[in-house]
């Protein structure tokens, strides 16, 4: 039988928006995300990591600098709550007309946000039901991405999540719910 998920951003939701992350140990997370991800392994909610990271296709850096920064996360969560994600995906692709210039990273993909490609992989590889999932960010393409799955969407106020809902980043959307932090979306999603 299908289990429902959380599909979780990273930057702005479980960790400090910062910006492209050129330096590891630049990665915090923001307090209460740990014990936030802790909830949800506690009710066995599948958590799984999604974001666009397009740092390797604008050229700032590898996609092993990516995957160094998904490994200091998983040990911030653990360290700080015996958190731990399910799984992890992320896009690294990004158009050469949104700014791609790495040759074998630029082009358009299915798994950029608010395109529906990582929640799909995630479903087929782990029995995920979409409709009965949540998803949490702090941009419109991540409460978009819910809407075009199905699954409900909530928009953090922390990272750019203020500016969505004023409407002077990205475009404005109308969320599920709208969280304080990623602490009040669970309280949330558990009620």
């Amino acid at each position: 039988m299908a289990k429902p998920a959380v599909f979780l951003d990273r930057d702005g939701v479980l960790n400090q928006e910062a910006g492209y992350l050129h330096q590891v140990e630049d990665l915090h997370l923001i307090p209460g995300a740990a014990k936030a991800v802790r909830l949800l392994n506690d009710y066995n909610f599948f958590c799984c990591l999604i974001s666009n990271q397009s740092g390797p296709a604008r050229g700032y850096y590898s996609l092993d600098h990516v995957e160094a920064l998904h490994e200091r996360l998983k040990m911030l969560l653990h360290n700080q709550a015996s958190a731990f994600l399910d799984a992890v995906y992320y896009c690294p692709y990004l158009s050469p007309t949104a700014g791609g210039t790495d040759p074998q990273l630029s082009y358009c993909s299915a798994w950029r946000k608010p395109n529906t490609g990582m929640l799909v992989a995630a479903a087929w590889e782990y029995n995920l039901d979409l409709k009965a999932s949540f998803v949490v960010g702090d941009k419109a393409t991540d409460i978009d991405l819910a809407n075009n799955v199905g699954a409900k969407g909530i928009l953090v106020q922390t990272g750019y999540g203020q500016s969505v809902l004023t409407g002077s980043y990205q475009h404005h959307t109308v969320p599920h719910y709208t969280a304080k932090d990623l602490l009040d979306a669970v309280d949330w999603i558990l009620q």
